[in-house]
Parts: structure tokens; sequence; C-alpha cells
């Protein structure tokens, strides 16, 4: 099955329609890929769901619709129809022009649903529901609340339910939203419909499944393409920071930008690493990939500046959510026209499947968020035949000095970005967190869903929403909280019959165009010391008052944290030289850490690191082994102590919040615990924390200032945010079982399954 055959010979292509097959010939295939050969059969007759996972640019779409369009088309009496729910509107675009190719000569109609489609176009679709609907989560979602009681008509004709970029989904508020959405659809049609999830990138294949159909997980039918047989080049390229000085030294007759003169804003570094991208990039379309976006802007100004100063054409473009939706689209036709040639300096606005063209290379700035992240980046790559998908990742180091952190010490950033590579070459990526309760998407389901029907009895709401599996870690006791919180809130009201109707808060919310959405976009805190502001910065970790962050380059102790504003008061704190790496607020998995430490404990050279890297590399693990890491997880002082957990973020901000719960001052700073006490009393504290009963989170979170996450967050008694919180941000069991394994360590008593396995 990994050889597929080709169209004349092939029995899917022959069991498609013969239009369909026209436009297959059209299109001068001469083969249908493996992922499109193994669909046919499993989607053609409507009885069952699929999962298609196959990397970028392997024919996914076509995988789907081609037996789709033909079951729409060997059976039009009557007329039928899909419903694609994609996580962007940008891809609905790019979906709609290529499925409207398709589809034309089909005479099937190809209809976008989304705020800037005009409303003629959805209103023709409601009078005559066929085709294919393009829509996002949030435009469904507005089609229950203000067309309840038109969509039985809208949605008679049914035939299939296909989410696109299922992995954007799996795991957050959106996708709670969605898995209820698309399970209200069926109570609307009366009948189950065949969910088909299209995806690049599934880091584990069962909570993939058991997102689609959460009541059945095992019986979706999964078509996996791993047949890509692409080339991967990849270069690591290691920089020391450098002072603006030397740079400019060594760049004689290089424009220079007011931003270059600005110590906090730059750094020779960023200059040294601009140049490069310059003289490596110009001339193809090419995708960089800087971790901040005040830094996108610096590195598209500064790329921009060096081509007005050799007198050429601009090739680079910014491209963020901040940007005006008219400078996102002059970055993608620059991408997407390809002469001349263009380069978009960029957030993950680009990871997403949208139609940007041949991308030649992708550079990484700094260690990427994720493995999965970096896989979907580079999936952007060497789409061509026969063209490698190329990979530059630039990594920034301090020169060490007897004040340097362990985190400088060991290069932190520079071996988490190796190990991140070496596990995307293994084939391994990131599975999602798919455990949250998602209490807050919940409290808008339930109004969505009183909207919808124009009142709903609590028990309604239990059956269509919880114990049909998309809330279903939300016990009963729990949802009966909920809705009283709801009502305390004026959010809803229950008349004398009993039904639940929308309260006057939840009323003013409904009508309002915000409440579409499930999710709240990531806002920035403000940080003040004495009432003057010193930045922001996004906050992922449990903040608690007392602890100490991070910020520009110092270390500063949080006095206060006023959630409404969106403020951390803070004040300097004591300590050594912070590290240089900061974690970027990205939760760095379990696995990831332990290819940390594997990368450490090797002696041979890393085969894709240029001579710099890999001198700072070799510097890593000769600090690593003389601090005893190899065999030992507590380092330090009398004083204070290093634990080495080689665990994720989950993990670590779980166990530091419960060495903090019984009276131990404690951070996670990423790859190190750092407590205040010295080893001994860090030990004694561990096997407290080893033996604690995590069942009950109230007394842990008490003292956690900015729980308050999700968009509905506040409507939540404080008892279920807790948990909620928790379920989300937080890996307890974990933490505790990390505890036990260091204190067998220390003793000893370790087994094969210990704390470096």
């Amino acid at each position: 099955m990994s050889s597929p055959a080709s169209s004349s010979d092939s029995s899917s292509f022959e069991r498609l329609h013969p239009e369909v097959q026209q436009w297959v010939w059209s299109q001068g295939w001469t083969s249908l890929r493996d992922a499109q050969e193994w669909a046919v059969p499993a989607l053609v007759a409507a009885d069952r769901d699929v999962i298609i996972a196959a990397s970028t640019a392997a024919g996914k779409t076509e995988a789907a619709f081609l037996p789709i369009l033909t079951n729409l088309l060997n059976n039009s009496e009557p007329a039928g129809a899909v419903l694609y729910i994609s996580p962007l509107k940008a891809l609905i675009n790019d979906q709609w022009d290529r499925l409207s190719r398709l589809c034309e000569r089909l005479e099937l109609p190809v209809v976008a649903w989304h705020g800037d489609v005009d409303a003629s176009k959805k209103q023709r679709f409601l009078k005559s529901p066929e085709g294919i609907l393009l829509i996002t989560p949030e435009s469904l979602e507005a089609l229950f609340v203000n067309r309840g009681s038109s969509l039985p008509g809208a949605f008679q004709n049914l035939r299939y339910i296909v989410v696109d970029e299922l992995h954007a989904f799996i795991g957050s508020e959106r996708g709670k939203q969605l898995q209820s959405l698309m399970q209200r659809v069926e109570i609307v049609v009366g009948r189950d419909l065949p969910r088909v999830g299209l995806s690049a990138t599934l880091g584990e294949m069962s909570l993939a499944r058991k997102f689609l159909r959460p009541a059945r997980p095992d019986h979706i039918t999964v078509i996996e393409s791993k047949s890509s047989g692409q080339e991967l080049q990849v270069q690591v390229r290691g920089y020391i920071e450098q002072p603006m000085q030397q740079v400019a030294a060594e760049n004689p007759g290089k424009a220079s930008t007011n931003e270059d003169a600005e110590q906090e804003e730059t750094s020779g570094t960023k200059v040294a690493i601009a140049g490069h991208l310059y003289k490596v990039l110009r001339g193809h379309n090419n995708l960089i990939f800087p971790n901040r976006r005040q830094e996108v802007e610096w590195f598209a100004d500064r790329l921009r500046s060096l081509c007005e100063s050799d007198g050429v054409p601009n090739e680079f473009w910014p491209h963020h959510g901040s940007l005006s939706k008219e400078l996102r689209q002059d970055a993608e036709r620059a991408l997407k026209a390809g002469d001349p040639p263009a380069s978009a300096i960029c957030t993950t606005t680009l990871e997403l499947g949208i139609d940007i063209g041949n991308i030649r290379t992708v550079a990484q700035i700094g260690s990427p968020p994720s493995v999965a992240s970096l896989r979907q980046r580079l999936g952007r790559s060497g789409r061509r035949p026969d063209e490698p998908a190329t990979l530059r990742a630039y990594c920034r180091e301090r020169p060490l000095t007897d004040q340097s952190d362990l985190s400088d010490q060991l290069r932190e950033g520079l071996v988490q970005t190796v190990a991140m590579i070496r596990l995307l070459i293994s084939g391994w990526f990131e599975p999602p967190r798919s455990g949250g309760l998602h209490a807050s998407t919940l409290v808008q389901q339930c109004l969505s869903s009183i909207a919808q029907l124009g009142g709903a009895s609590a028990a309604q709401l239990w059956g269509n929403l919880v114990s049909s599996g998309s809330f279903a870690s939300v016990t009963k006791p729990d949802f009966l909280s909920l809705l009283k919180g709801m009502g305390e809130k004026e959010l809803i009201v229950q008349d004398s019959s009993g039904l639940l109707l929308p309260g006057e808060l939840g009323e003013r919310l409904i009508n309002h165009y915000e409440f579409y959405t499930a999710f709240t976009s990531d806002e920035e805190f403000r940080l003040l010391r004495d009432g003057k502001p010193l930045g922001s910065l996004p906050v992922s970790k449990p903040l608690t008052k007392g602890q100490r962050i991070i910020f520009g380059g110092r270390r500063w102790q949080v006095l206060d944290v006023d959630l409404e504003a969106k403020v951390i008061m803070v004040t300097p704190a004591r300590g050594g030289e912070p590290p240089q790496f900061d974690g970027l607020g990205a939760q760095v998995d379990d696995r990831v850490r332990l290819e940390m430490r594997n990368v450490l404990m090797e002696t041979t050279p890393c085969p894709f690191l240029d001579k710099h890297a890999q001198a700072l590399l070799e510097e890593a693990r000769s600090n690593f082994r003389a601090l005893g890491l190899s065999g030992t997880a507590i380092v330090g002082s009398a004083s204070v102590s290093h634990v080495a957990t080689w665990r994720g973020d989950y993990t670590n901000d779980a166990l530091a919040l419960l060495l903090r719960h019984v009276g131990i001052q404690c951070e996670n700073t990423g790859l190190f615990l750092e407590v205040a006490f010295g080893g001994e009393d860090t030990l004694r504290a561990l096997r407290v924390v080893g033996q604690m009963d995590i069942t009950d989170v109230e007394p842990i979170l008490e003292n956690v200032e900015n729980m308050i996450r999700e968009k509905w967050d506040w409507a939540l008694p404080r008892s279920l945010l807790m948990k909620s919180f928790a379920s989300s941000h937080l890996d307890l069991q974990a933490a505790v079982l990390t505890s036990r394994l260091l204190c067998e360590e220390a003793s000893g008593e370790a087994t094969a399954g210990g704390i470096f396995s």
C-alpha cells in the first residue's frame, strides 16, 4: 500500500464518479497518492468516521473530497451537502478557490461562510442547502445562536462533517467548542454523520480518535501516510552575544538603523543573524520565525534596510496577528507570486495550511516553541519535486562568567533546539493535552444552546453537552454547581416550569459579536515597579505573590497581581545574573527535556551544528559533567538548591506549586527547579510532596493569582475554576511521582524506571 497504483489500474480510481475521474485526468495525474488511494473505499459510502494524516502538500484535501464528491454525485436525490470546518478564514478562502475549481465541472456549489462573505451568498445556501459549506467554528456557533429554528432545514441533507487542521483544535477551548458543535449538529439532523479529520501533525493517534468521536474512538478508520520521502537539510548556527561596537567594526559600510543604537532593543548578535539571513535567503521565498512579535518587526525592518542599503528591491515582509488584514495579505500575495522573491518574517500566523506557494527555507531564530510547531513550519519548505526541506536555526548564547546561571552554563536554548530537531528527525512530536475540563467553554455552550432552543432544561443541557462526550470529564455535581454559578452571575434565570433562559447579563453577552468565540487572545501582563512601567510579557505559568520572575535581564519578585488590569507589581529580587534563556512562555514537554539530557550525556559531535554551535555544545557538555548531573539530580550550596527533574513544564510547574504549598520557596526556571534551601532540606520537602493527596486541589492552588485564563472562567464557581485550571495547566500526578523518584535516586534506591530513564 506504500506504492500507489497508477490511475489507469487503480481499484480506488475506478470507484470514483466518472466526472471526478475526468477531473483527475485533467490535472495530469498519473496516479493517486497513497492517502488518496486508501481514502476512497473508506469514505465513498459515508458509513464511518475517518482520520487522514499525511504530510503537508500530500493531497489530503483531494483524499477526502474525491470520494465525498463521488458520494454526492452517485446519490443526488436529494442533493447532499458537506460541512467543512476550518480554523482560519484565510484557509477557508484558499480551500474555496481550490474546491471551486474541482466542483465547477461537477455543478456542485461551494460556499464560504464567514464575516467577509456577502450575505446574499449565505442566504442562497440556506434556501438551497447543497454542495460544500466552508465555515469556522465561530460562524457555526453564530448559526446556532441566530438561526437555531432554521437549522433543521439547513442541515437536513448533510452527508459529512470535515474538520481541517484537526491538530489545531485538540486540547484547546476552541477544540471543546468544536466537539460540542459537531454533537449539536448531529442532534439537529437526528442522526450520526461521518466525521472526517484532516491533519499533517498528530502526535498521538489515540487522542485524535478520542477528539473526533469521543463516544466511539475505536470505530474510527485511520489513514496515515508517512511516505513523504522528503530529504531534510538542517543547519544550527551558534552565536555568542557581542557588543554593538564589535559588530560595527566587523561590518564596515553597512547601514545602521536607529534601533541599532538602542541597547534594550537590539544586540550585536541580532545584527549578525540578520546579516546572515540577508546573505543566504535573498533571491528565494522563505519563512523566518523569531519567537517574539517585537523581533518580527525588528528583523523585518533590519532586512528591509539592508535591501535599501544595497540598492535592491525589498524582499522581506512582516506578518503577525497585530498587523492589519491588508498588510498581512500584502505579504501573502508577495509569497504566492514568487517573482520577485519574497520572505516573510512571521509568528504562528503562517504555520497553518494557507497557500503561500513554494518555500525554500524555514529559518528559526531561538528555540522552537515545540517539536509539533517546528514540524508544521518545516512542512512549508521543499514542496517542489526533488527539493529538500531546509531548516536554518539560529541560537544566541551569552559569554560565561563566574556569575552565570546554570541555564546559561548548560546552554539551554541551544540544547533544547538540538533536542527538538533530533526528535523531529525521529518522527516524534508532542501529543496534545486533551484532559482539560474547559469548563469555561461549557458556560458558553450552555448559553448558546439556550439561545438556539429558546430555553432549555438542565437535563437537556446535560444530555446534549456533557453525557454525549464533549465534556465527559465534568461530573454532575460540578455541572449543577456551574449552572448555579451562572445564575448568580445573572447569565441565566429559571422560570416557574424549570426552563433555563438567558439572564439580564446573559442576554447582553449572547447578542454581542464576541460571544461566538470560545477563546480570548493571549494577553500580556504589564510589569510595574513603584508605579513605573518596565514593559510587558506573556505569562503562561502560575503566579503567586513572593515568587520571582525574569524580565529585561533582571530578576524580580512579585508583590501583587491585578488580573482585571493585567498588571504585575514587582520589586528587584536578589540573585545572580539571570539566564539568557527564559523559556519564552512555551510549555516544554517531558520528552523534550529527557532528550536534552541525552544530548548533554553524549560525547560525539552533532552533525548539523556549525563550528560555533558545536563549541557551545561541547562547553555545555563539559559543564554538565563538572556539575555531576549525569548521576545526581540536586546540585547547589547550603542556601540554594537546583533540582534537575528532566521533566516538562506541566510537571515542573505543578511540583513548584506543591513545594511552595509545603513551605519551600521554589521557582520553575526551565531546566531546573530553584529551591531556597540546601539539598537535605529540599529532599525532606520532596519526601513530603511524594506522599501528598492531590485529589483536593483547592488548598494547593489557593495562592495562585492568575487562574482565570479562559474566556468564561470568571463565571465559574471557585472550586470548579481550580479543577479546570489544574486539568489544563498542571500535571500534579506526575509531580508527585517525580518527587518520589528524586528521593529514590538520592537514596540509591532507584529502579530501571527512575528519574533518568
